[in-house]
């Protein structure tokens, strides 16, 4: 594989340097080079905590425009608040907490929420992040005139100040690390993790940035995965809102979300509650709604009535470039997507094979032939001969799906083979419906994660169609879609009233939806144990997982893919 991708400075200078960012920089390179470089930012507790700290004080004071800050002159007991400074000089950019009128000069103040550091005596000290910080600030208002004769900051949960030396030699370090900082910034090359650091349990980045789970990619076979946490986002909780009558509205009002139905309200919940929003068929989206969903970043996906995924409503990439310019280099290569493809096939058809051992009694024959077609794959040289093996794996498995399904007495799930566009029976039905969501969830996820979703290494580029999606999802197949057809039909759920059967094809009706619905959820939060990493985490999870890890593939910072597979 080639040598890792370096993002282009080009002809822009770079813009100035914001002091928080230069605190991420202390406190982890790795998380300042996420934050300013790629804009990628992740909330946690403790960033929104941090933000509900500092309302006190963001909101600026009023100055005179007459006059320059450096004749302003506090007076004892007077303050300034939320005062926004630039340096050319320096490159720097930044925001003061809080400057107070004392006898001798001003005090500068910055806040913070947690508790400062304890030393070997057990005395309060402030942290070096949050030093480097104040320091920095500092700078900035020397530069434009203000003497500061104290610095501190205050820390939250401790309700007191702690001192901050400004001396010449603490500025001299901060201005080297200005430059350390913008220098590694224009490098164009991300910094590896921090390696078994405390501080990584308390970073918001840490279920973007992956510090142990990116070493052992990196690595995989001089170590073993030892990895304490699972990356879980702290908003990883959430409602999925279902929309699927002809006619309905989604509406905001008052940070709520009202669903009505010919004017009447249907469903009402708050707007921070919905994680994601499925409409299906002729479902009316507001502006309004659509500038709210837009702005936390809750996908919004519509469907067809018939169960079609049609489109996504979501922002821009919040990552740079790195890795879609790494994807476009790698995936024109034939023998890096024969290497990718291998491994998700081998995955699929493992996956495949462990639905049937747990679900029928399949024949010893069968079994072998799927092993030894899914350990064949490490030999295939061409794309096209995986495909062909991959579909020799497909139709051995689904002749055997059909000894999964139970019948009934009222409605007999016959199933002899996979079809579609349209499906012609019930089973197919589920199926298709079942792929399409997952397409839909790997199309966002991918987007999310910084990849571009319409090019794989299996399925070809063609308008409209998300190939690296369809590619990732295929060892997913098995596991989520298949399973929750399963489930739908051996459980009861759903009989022959639920499908709309037609010349046109079977498809499911809005209460064979609304079951489906149910199912596909409760599989998505079903958790699962990581093959590698053996921590556990919804399905949902799993499949971002699998995401970041192709998007370190192709940043050049591991040098394959491994497929997720199940016991």
């Amino acid at each position: 594989m080639d040598a890792d991708l370096k993002t282009n400075v080009g002809m822009e200078p770079q813009p100035p340097l914001p002091i928080r960012s230069l605190h991420n920089y202390i406190y982890c390179p790795r998380l300042f080079y996420y934050q300013w470089v790629e804009n990628i930012f992740q909330e946690n507790a403790d960033t929104i905590e941090g933000s509900h700290i500092h309302r006190g004080v963001d909101q600026p004071s009023r100055l005179d425009d007459s006059k320059e800050l450096k004749d302003l002159n506090l007076p004892e007991g007077a303050n300034i608040r939320s005062l926004r400074l630039k340096s050319e000089k320096l490159g720097l950019v930044g925001v003061v907490d809080i400057i107070e009128g004392a006898p001798d000069g001003s005090v500068l103040v910055d806040y913070k929420k947690g508790s400062a550091r304890r030393d070997e005596q057990g005395d309060r000290v402030v942290k070096d992040p949050d030093a480097m910080q104040v320091v920095a600030q500092a700078l900035l208002l020397r530069e434009h005139g203000i003497s500061i004769k104290e610095a501190f900051v205050y820390y939250a949960a401790d309700k007191r100040r702690v001192s901050v030396d400004i001396s010449p030699e603490r500025e001299e370090e901060c201005i080297a690390k200005i430059a350390e900082a913008k220098a590694m910034a224009a490098s164009g090359i991300c910094p590896p993790p921090l390696k078994d650091d405390p501080r990584c349990l308390y970073c918001s980045a840490y279920p973007v940035c992956l510090p142990g789970e990116s070493g052992y990619w990196q690595h995989p076979e001089d170590q073993t995965a030892d990895i304490k946490r699972a990356p879980r986002p702290e908003n990883d909780e959430g409602e999925v809102l279902v929309v699927q009558v002809p006619g309905a509205q989604v509406g905001l009002q008052g940070g709520q979300i009202n669903v009505t139905v010919k004017g009447e309200t249907v469903r009402k919940l708050p707007s921070r509650q919905v994680r994601a929003v499925y409409l299906y068929g002729a479902v009316q989206l507001t502006a309004q709604a659509a500038q709210d969903f837009l702005e936390r970043d809750v996908d919004v996906s519509f469907f067809a009535p018939s169960g079609r995924f049609l489109g996504l409503l979501r922002g821009l990439p919040v990552s740079g470039i790195d890795a879609r310019r790494g994807q476009y280099r790698l995936f024109e290569q034939p023998n890096v997507c024969l290497q990718i493809a291998r491994e998700m096939i081998r995955a699929k058809i493992h996956n495949q094979r462990v639905m049937l051992m747990r679900n029928s009694e399949p024949s010893e024959r069968v079994l072998t032939q799927m092993a030894d077609l899914r350990d064949k794959t490490a030999e295939i040289n061409t794309v096209q001969n995986l495909l062909g093996l991959e579909g020799m794996a497909a139709a051995l498995y689904f002749e055997n799906f059909g000894g999964i399904l139970k019948s009934k007495e009222d409605f007999v799930f016959d199933f002899s083979s996979r079809n579609r566009r349209p499906p012609r029976d019930a089973v197919n039905a589920i199926l298709s419906l079942g792929y399409s969501m997952l397409c839909k969830e790997l199309t966002g996820i991918c987007h999310a994660v910084g990849l571009d979703p319409f090019l794989g290494v299996m399925h070809q580029p063609r308008y409209g169609r998300p190939a690296l999606a369809l590619d990732i999802m295929e060892e997913f197949r098995p596991l989520i879609a298949d399973s929750v057809a399963v489930s739908l039909i051996n459980r009861g759920e759903v009989n022959k009233s639920d499908f709309l059967i037609s010349a046109a094809g079977v498809f499911l009706n809005e209460n064979g939806r609304r079951a489906f619905w149910e199912a596909y959820s409760r599989r998505m939060d079903t958790e699962v144990s990581h093959p590698q990493f053996e921590y556990k985490m919804p399905y949902r999870r799993m499949l971002e997982v699998q995401a970041r890890q192709m998007w370190r593939f192709v940043r050049g910072e591991a040098p394959g893919y491994i497929g997720f597979t199940t016991r």
